[in-house]
C-alpha cells in the first residue's frame, strides 16, 4: 500500500473509491426505455424525454466521484487521461452509428445526403445541440428524415465532460475538506438555472415560424432562435442536472457514507426509493414536452416542465441514486437485477442506434409508431447494440482489440479471411459514403424545397399597406379598427377557437392622403400550402400573402387591414382564401374574415386536404358558406385534388409539387381569369 502523495495518509484515498453499482444500470435501463418509448409513441409516455434528464443526473454524479477518487488515488487528476477514457468509451459506437447511418442513405435516401451533411459533422464536433438551434431544427420542429436529432443530449454531455474535468481539478487542489461547501454552491446553482429557464420560458403559442409568433422567437442577426427549443436544448440552460449530480457526489459517496451512521440508513433509503420511483413515473406520465395549440400543428410548450418539472427530475433522480448506491439496500438489488442490468449496460448503444432506426421506419420525423414497427425496430436495434458492445465498443473500452486480433490470428484461417473481407468491405464502404457524403447536391426535402420555392414569389403584409408618401405636419382623425383573436370569442363573444376584441382609436394622419394605390387585382391568402404554389401563382398575376403556420384567426385583422388600406376594393377581381391546415376554426371566426370581403366580387373558398383530427369539421364550415346569390365560391379542394395525377404532392401528401401546383392555380382560372 502506498501512501497518498499529497497527504501521506492512507485510508482517506478510499473515501472517493467508485465501487461497481449495479442499482445505477437498472436505473439506465428505465431511463432508455422511458426514452424509447417516448420516442416510438409519444401518446405511450408523454413525458419519457425525461429520461435524458435521469442520465444528465447519473452522468454528474458518476464523473465527479470518479474525478474524485481518481485525485485520492494519484494526488492529480489527469485531463489527457480523462479525455482519452471518454473517447474509447463513447466515440466508437457512435462512429459505427455514422458510418452506418451514412452508407445506408447513400443506397437507399441519396437525395437527403446534403442536408445530412451538417447533421453528421456537427455529431463528429459533438455540437448537434447547437446546430439544431442554428437551422432551426429543434426537439419538436416538423421535419422529414431527421436520423440524427436525438445526439443533442450527447452533445451536451460532451461539452460538460470538456469542461467539468477542469473546474474540478482546480476544486480538488484544496482537497476534500471544502467539497460540503462546493457542493453547496453547485446546488445553487442548479437551482439559478432552473430560475433562469422558468423566467426565459415562452409559455404562449409558438407556430414553426417565427413570423406568426414572433414573441416565440429570439432574434440572432436575421435568424429566428425559438426560445424554448434553446431552454430545451442547450448546454447552459440543460446542465442543471449534471449540477445536482456533482454535487450529490461530494456529500454522498458510497464508500465514505459506509464509515458514519448513514450505514444503518438502508430501509429508509428505500422508502425514499419508492417515492422517487413513483415521482419520476408521474412526471413521465404527466408532463410532455409540448403540446397543440387547441387543435392545430402550432404547440405550446409544458409550463411544469420548464417551471420546475426538470428539477423536480433531478431531486428524483437523486433519491434514487442515494438507495441504489447504499450498500444495505434492496433497492440496489431490485433496480440491479441481471435483466435491467443487462439493458443498462448497453443503454448508451440502445440510445444511440434506436432513434435513427425509428426514423427509418417512419420516415418523417415526429410520426407515431405502431406496435408492430415499434417491436421490430426494436429488434433490430437491440441487435445492432449488442454486436457493437460485444466486438466494438468493450474491446476498445479494454483496450482488448490487439489481443482480439492475435486471437483471431491464431483462429481457423477461414475465419480469418472472412474478418478480412468484411474488414475491407467495411472501410471500402465508409470512404465510399464519406466521398458521397462530400461531393452531394444541397437538396432541401420535398416539402422544404417547395416552401423555399414559393417564398421569393409571396409578398410581405407590410409591403402592401405602406403609403408611397405622405405630406407631414397636417393631420386629419381616422379610425383604426384592430382585431385580435385568441382564445374563441368575436367581439368578446366566445365562439370556440379564438377570441376577438375590436377597439376604435382615432390616430393621427396625413391631411394629405397617399397617391391612391392601384388595388391588388387577384389576391391569395393562405399557409405554406399557398406559399408553396407561390412561385405558379405570381407569375399569373396573383398576389400572395401565404405563410407557413398561418391559420384563419391570423387572418382576420389581416383581411381587416388589407381593406382600411384600400389594398382590397370592389376593383379586386377575386380573393382567395386557403386556410384551415393548421387548425381547427368556427363559424364566427369564418364570418370575421368574410365580413370585409363582401365588396370584393368573388371570394374563394378552398377547403383544405390533411390528414388533420379537424379536417372534417373546417371543411364542413367552408361547404357551408356555398350559397346561391352571394360572391362566395367553393373550390373544393378535398376533392378536386384527387383528379390531379402524376406526382402531384409532397411525401406527406399535402404540399404541392410542380404538378400540383398548376392543377392548383387551374381550379381559380375561372374567377379570377389567370
Amino acid at each position: 500500500m502506498v501512501d497518498n502523495p499529497v497527504t501521506g495518509a492512507q485510508p482517506q484515498r478510499y473515501l472517493s473509491t467508485v465501487p461497481y453499482m449495479p442499482g445505477l444500470d437498472g436505473m439506465r435501463a428505465l431511463a432508455v426505455a422511458g426514452v424509447m418509448l417516448y420516442h416510438a409513441n409519444s401518446s405511450w409516455m408523454p413525458g419519457g424525454y425525461l429520461g435524458v434528464e435521469v442520465f444528465f443526473v447519473i452522468s454528474g454524479y458518476l464523473i465527479t466521484l470518479l474525478l474524485m477518487a481518481e485525485r485520492e488515488r494519484t494526488g492529480r487528476v489527469s485531463l489527457t487521461g480523462f479525455w482519452l477514457r471518454r473517447a474509447r468509451r463513447l466515440m466508437p459506437a457512435l462512429y459505427v452509428m455514422l458510418v452506418g447511418l451514412l452508407v445506408y442513405t447513400v443506397f437507399f435516401r441519396a437525395d437527403t445526403l446534403g442536408m445530412l451533411r451538417g447533421d453528421l459533422l456537427a455529431a463528429l464536433a459533438y455540437v448537434s445541440n447547437w446546430y439544431q438551434l442554428w437551422v432551426g431544427q429543434g426537439y419538436t420542429a416538423p421535419g422529414e428524415f431527421a436520423p440524427l436529432r436525438h445526439l443533442w443530449s450527447l452533445a451536451v454531455e460532451e461539452q460538460y465532460y470538456l469542461v467539468w474535468p477542469v473546474v474540478m481539478a482546480i476544486v480538488l487542489r484544496a482537497g476534500t475538506r471544502q467539497l460540503a461547501n462546493t457542493a453547496a454552491i453547485l446546488f445553487g446553482a442548479a437551482v439559478a438555472i432552473n430560475v433562469m429557464v422558468a423566467v426565459l420560458y415562452y409559455g404562449g403559442r409558438v407556430s414553426p415560424t417565427c413570423g406568426i409568433t414572433p414573441d416565440a422567437y429570439w432574434t440572432v442577426g436575421e435568424r429566428c432562435i425559438s426560445s424554448n427549443d434553446t431552454l430545451y436544448l442547450s448546454t447552459i440552460s440543460r446542465s442543471g442536472g449534471l449540477m445536482l449530480g456533482a454535487a450529490f457526489a461530494m456529500i454522498w459517496r458510497p464508500v465514505s457514507i459506509m464509515r458514519g451512521p448513514l450505514r444503518d440508513a438502508g430501509r429508509s433509503l428505500d422508502l425514499g426509493c419508492l417515492v422517487g420511483l413513483a415521482g419520476l413515473g408521474a412526471l413521465m406520465w404527466f408532463v410532455p414536452l409540448s403540446e397543440p395549440f387547441g387543435k392545430s400543428i402550432d404547440v405550446a410548450f409544458n409550463a411544469w416542465l420548464f417551471r420546475g418539472g426538470l428539477f423536480l427530475t433531478g431531486v428524483a433522480t437523486l433519491v434514487v441514486v442515494a438507495a441504489v448506491t447504499h450498500r444495505y439496500s434492496m433497492a440496489d438489488k431490485l433496480l440491479g437485477n441481471p435483466v435491467l442490468r443487462y439493458v443498462g449496460t448497453r443503454s448508451y448503444g440502445l440510445y444511440l442506434f434506436h432513434w435513427p432506426i425509428y426514423q427509418i421506419i417512419r420516415d418523417t420525423a415526429g410520426a407515431k409508431l405502431t406496435l408492430p414497427q415499434f417491436a421490430f425496430g426494436t429488434a433490430i436495434t437491440v441487435a445492432i447494440t449488442e454486436l457493437s458492445y460485444t466486438y466494438v465498443e468493450t474491446p476498445i473500452r479494454r483496450g482488448q482489440v490487439a489481443r482480439r486480433w492475435a486471437s483471431l490470428r491464431d483462429s481457423d484461417p477461414a475465419l480469418r479471411q472472412i474478418a478480412a473481407v468484411a474488414a475491407v468491405v467495411a472501410l471500402l464502404l465508409g470512404a465510399f459514403g464519406v466521398y458521397r457524403l462530400t461531393t452531394a447536391e444541397l437538396i432541401p426535402a420535398d416539402i422544404a424545397q417547395t416552401l423555399e420555392d414559393g417564398e421569393g414569389f409571396t409578398t410581405d403584409l407590410d409591403d402592401l399597406l405602406d403609403p408611397d408618401t405622405t405630406e407631414p405636419n397636417t393631420t386629419r382623425a381616422t379610425t383604426t379598427t384592430t382585431s385580435t383573436v385568441v382564445d374563441g370569442s368575436v367581439g368578446g363573444a366566445v365562439v370556440g377557437d379564438t377570441t376577438a376584441t375590436t377597439s376604435t382609436t382615432p390616430t393621427a394622419t396625413p391631411t394629405t392622403a397617399p397617391p391612391p394605390r392601384e388595388p391588388v387585382r387577384v389576391l391569395g391568402i393562405g399557409d405554406s400550402v399557398m406559399q408553396g404554389a407561390a412561385d405558379v401563382l405570381e407569375p399569373r398575376g396573383w398576389t400572395v400573402v401565404a405563410e407557413q403556420g398561418l391559420q384563419m384567426v391570423d387572418a382576420v385583422p389581416m383581411v381587416q387591414s388589407l381593406v382600411d388600406g384600400g389594398v382590397i376594393t370592389s376593383d379586386t377581381a377575386a380573393v382567395i382564401v386557403h386556410l384551415g391546415t393548421n387548425g381547427t376554426f368556427s363559424a364566427e371566426t369564418l364570418d370575421a374574415l368574410l365580413a370585409p370581403l363582401s365588396i370584393v366580387p368573388n371570394v374563394l373558398l378552398y377547403t383544405i386536404r390533411a390528414d388533420r383530427s379537424w379536417t372534417a369539421t373546417n371543411n364542413a364550415l367552408l361547404r357551408a358558406r356555398d350559397r346561391p346569390g352571394d360572391n362566395i365560391v367553393l373550390i373544393d379542394w378535398a376533392q378536386r385534388a384527387a383528379e390531379c395525377s402524376d406526382n402531384c404532392f409532397a411525401g406527406d401528401g399535402i404540399h404541392l409539387n410542380a404538378n400540383g401546383k398548376i392543377f392548383y392555380a387551374n381550379l381559380a382560372r375561372d374567377w379570377t381569369g389567370v
